[in-house]
């Protein structure tokens, strides 16, 4: 059974919730220690995060930031927040989706059962025994971890920036169309709009910086994203 903790400071709201995912089978956890999110997320080491962005203390960009500093379980963003700011932060600070308050139960089981779907069924990259390790041009990336290796040098991604990634060098040389990447990357595309996708493509143009790799992610005009082979492959190896 997939454990769910929910960190929502609105008491009916996280009863809702509570009682809507134990009725679709999931194990529904309401915490209370809102000044210490980190330990409860680590006594209980859930599957999946349902995080209110407006807490007492800290906000859940923070408690987010912390947990992704441990674990790269899935975070579902809620929140009255309708800012398409509030949304970017979210995506930048690690959080996989954003729905914004009020929202129908449904839609949130539905959301939690894609991100488990993804992370852990059958849609998920370590459905197999064997990890999977994709060598491309001198950078080596692990999509279960999910790393990405190039020298001497190693990086953790996240979860999206590693899906982003798998389907980018799963199509080089040719562009992915953006249209594509919403449909791999999610389920619901209406409810994603285009900043986060641009987000996810700045991540992980970032962390391809942070090793010494710049314009790793080529920008076709109309069309989509591309990888870029612009590294030294020989040199590195």
């Amino acid at each position: 059974m997939y454990r769910i903790l929910i960190v929502e400071d609105d008491q009916r709201i996280a009863e809702l919730l509570s009682n809507h995912l134990d009725k679709y089978g999931y194990e529904p956890i309401v915490t209370h220690q809102f000044d210490a999110i980190d330990q409860a997320f680590e006594q209980i080491m859930p599957h999946l995060v349902l995080l209110d962005v407006n807490l007492p203390k800290f906000d859940g960009y923070y408690w987010c930031k912390q947990i992704r500093k441990i674990s790269s379980c899935p975070i579902i963003f809620i929140s009255a927040r309708t800012g398409e700011l509030d949304q970017v932060m979210a995506i930048e600070y690690g959080g996989d989706d954003f729905v914004t308050k009020p929202f129908y139960y449904d839609v949130i089981v539905a959301k939690v059962k894609s991100q488990i779907r993804r992370s852990y069924g059958e849609l998920s990259i370590g459905a197999t025994d064997t990890e999977r390790e994709v060598r491309f041009y001198g950078v080596t990336f692990f999509p279960e971890r999910p790393e990405l290796h190039y020298g001497q040098q190693r990086l953790s991604l996240m979860k999206k920036e590693a899906d982003l990634l798998d389907l980018l060098i799963n199509k080089y040389p040719r562009t992915v169309k953006r249209e594509k990447i919403f449909e791999r990357m999610w389920d619901e595309k209406e409810f994603i709009n285009e900043n986060t996708l641009n987000v996810n493509v700045a991540r992980l143009r970032k962390k391809f910086e942070e090793l010494g790799i710049d314009n790793a992610i080529e920008t076709v005009k109309g069309l989509g994203y591309r990888l870029n082979v612009s590294w030294n492959e020989v040199d590195k190896e």
